[in-house]
């Protein structure tokens, strides 16, 4: 599944843990379409691959006006002749939810929409400083559902100030919702955040890591219990219901990011935009394209491809690390040891994490690199 991914790096207001490319308020949002589709432009020649989906991330694409996103929607398919899109997503926030916006967008050809509700308590909400309620985040959704839209949400466990059993109830009421998709992040703490200043600052606590894992072997347990499907460590689907754009990310299939910070990857290099806004509209009124770029040896193709692969239930297919004919020794005896704590399973030629090696998976993927 190869996509495009633009990325719109505005937002209503900074989320204490977020460390993405973003610009708070909606200054300097009126250029952004038109530059996009000036990028698109520039960059048609790099396309060759058939274009599958398209995904509006960021920052919130909800929060700009919805015909910046007909424009590009518009651009895209007179560029690539695209016809149909096998799934056109838009992350939104509840509090830019309106029965207005959802019918312009369902006019504009978005199938599928990823909320940001992150969770059902007001008092976590407050936390995070997410601008909307949990009262306004389940009627938006019951909304996008009543007008066909596919539904997938965000929830965030490991707050210092979600216990297990709000955790629980969280799932529980997005189990009883009616949506096809959950993505449940861990919270992390990342550099250049408002969380990290605030920690420094006495002002907020620091995550605890046994509370995130408890309530990751907790999200497991009830995903499973009431018939999701968890194909990545992250996400969750009732049957047939995968994300399509981002599992073309974890099978390493080719996309084109456009936009401020937006990545894209060909299968030989990974290339990312500038992260600056006013930068990228003087390159791109210039003609010049704002992107940095890095040719992938063979050890990062393949340790990428070990670090992905991992994360999905489809696992690691051992056929195409030998291709690489790299000395196995130590990849084995990892393998081996794996294999006896019971963390993996190896059948048929793949390599798949059990339910308690999903709990360290970054460490044994990165174990296993070369």
């Amino acid at each position: 599944m190869s996509g495009i991914y633009i990325h719109i790096p505005f937002c209503k207001q900074a989320c204490v843990y977020c460390n993405f490319y973003f610009k708070v308020g909606s200054k300097n949002t009126g250029p952004l379409a038109e530059a996009i589709c000036d990028e698109i432009d520039l960059r048609q020649k790099e396309v060759d691959f058939n274009i599958e989906t398209l995904y509006f991330g960021g920052g919130t694409p909800s929060f700009i006006d919805p015909v910046f996103i007909a424009e590009i929607i518009e651009q895209v398919k007179t560029i690539f002749k695209v016809t149909n899109f096998t799934e056109l997503t838009l992350e939104a926030n509840p509090d830019d939810i309106s029965l207005e916006k959802l019918k312009l967008w369902k006019q504009y050809g978005i199938t599928r929409l990823s909320i940001g509700v992150q969770s059902f308590f007001n008092e976590h909400l407050k936390w995070m400083n997410r601008a909307h309620t949990a009262a306004e985040a389940e009627s938006c959704i019951q909304m996008a559902t009543d007008l066909g839209f596919e539904v997938s949400i965000d929830l965030i466990f490991g707050a210092p100030n979600c216990s297990n059993e709000q955790w629980l109830q969280n799932l529980e009421k997005a189990n009883n919702l009616p949506i096809q998709h959950i993505s449940c992040y861990g919270l992390t703490l990342e550099e250049n955040t408002p969380w990290k200043k605030l920690i420094f600052l006495k002002k907020y606590d620091s995550p605890d890591d046994d509370n995130t894992a408890e309530q990751f072997e907790l999200t497991m347990n009830y995903m499973a219990a009431n018939g999701w499907e968890q194909y990545e460590i992250s996400n969750y689907c009732r049957p047939g219901f995968m994300a399509k754009h981002n599992t073309g990310y974890w099978q390493n299939k080719p996309y084109i990011g456009f936009g401020p910070s937006a990545h894209s990857y060909n299968g030989i290099e990974r290339l990312w935009n500038v992260a600056e806004l006013e930068a990228y509209y003087y390159a791109i009124e210039n003609s010049i394209l704002p992107i940095e770029k890095e040719i992938l040896t063979d050890i990062q193709k393949c340790n990428e491809y070990i670090m992905t692969q991992l994360r999905t239930c489809w696992g690691i297919q051992l056929a195409k690390i030998l291709k690489y004919n790299f000395k196995m020794e130590g990849f084995n005896e990892h393998i081996n040891t794996y294999l006896s704590e019971q963390l993996i399973t190896k059948e048929n030629g793949f390599i798949k994490l059990t339910k308690e090696g999903k709990m360290f998976a970054d460490s044994i993927a990165g174990s296993l690199f070369f």
